[in-house]
């Protein structure tokens, strides 16, 4: 009997079932519900969401995220421009409003968790140059104190690591660093008062080595840096050599969405 007689018609039976699913389950935008039609494989947003969410002419500051005219990039910001901070270079999608905005507070509940995936993949996708020149060692979600995962139910920072780390192929360290105490939320406070809100509000578990490691730590949002800050100094006294961070969205915090955030 010709090798593979099995195969063909187990093949064919596999290609009529997912056709008849396509038929029946349409798949759709996880942002918008348009119907995706043949880019269902490998694709949950359509391409008009994938350039409102991640716009194609973002400049920003490499130092600390924030929008900066092009050919800006390489320089320090108005905003970072004398103010010190713990990480060393950021990673942002795009700024912290209209759609990009919208779709992060989306994805601060359960039922947004298919939409961190989806902005995650974008954020590998529109950014993974800048991703991968960070050569981390070890990919870390900005952890949420326990109290705060129970109400929610979930922390798109871990879902959107651990599309950063596959993308990248590096270790996913999700329960490396935690958050001793729940803090205040961010957004009801004033620059100054954030970072004394979270400091020495981030610790890191027994049992790890970061000794000269490069560590890539992954949040939702950057608003003044102060939690990243806070993170990226507890990596830094466990042995960390460099703490770049990558958010999918920038704020200046006067925005709306940011102080509704929590």
């Amino acid at each position: 009997m010709a090798p593979g007689v099995f195969h063909r018609p187990i093949a064919l039976a596999g290609r009529w079932v997912s056709a008849c699913c396509d038929l029946l389950f349409p798949a759709r935008c996880v942002h918008c519900d348009a119907d995706l039609g043949e880019l269902r494989h490998g694709q949950t947003l359509c391409p008009a969401c994938r350039d409102l969410l991640a716009p194609p002419d973002w400049s920003y500051c490499r130092r600390c995220g924030a929008g900066v005219p092009p050919g800006g990039e390489s320089t320090l910001c108005g905003m970072c421009r004398g103010v010190r901070l713990a990480f060393d270079r950021v990673v942002s999608l795009g700024p912290y409003r209209g759609p990009l905005g919208a779709a992060v507070v989306r994805m601060k509940s359960r039922r947004g968790d298919g939409l961190s995936r989806a902005v995650g993949r974008l954020l590998c996708q529109r950014q993974g140059e800048w991703l991968a020149a960070t050569e981390p060692d070890i990919v870390v979600p900005v952890p949420m104190h326990w109290t705060r995962r129970i109400v929610r139910g979930t922390n798109s920072p871990d879902i959107l690591a651990g599309m950063v780390a596959c993308h990248l192929g590096a270790p996913l360290a999700d329960r490396m660093l935690y958050r001793c105490r729940n803090t205040f939320p961010q957004t009801r406070l004033r620059p100054r008062e954030r970072m004394r809100n979270v400091r020495g509000a981030f610790r890191l578990r027994t049992g790890y080595d970061l000794d000269d490691l490069r560590v890539l730590l992954v949040d939702d949002i950057l608003t003044t840096g102060a939690t990243c800050s806070d993170a990226a100094k507890a990596l830094k006294r466990a042995g960390a050599s460099m703490v770049a961070v990558a958010v999918l969205a920038r704020g200046t915090g006067d925005s709306p969405q940011t102080r509704g955030a929590w």
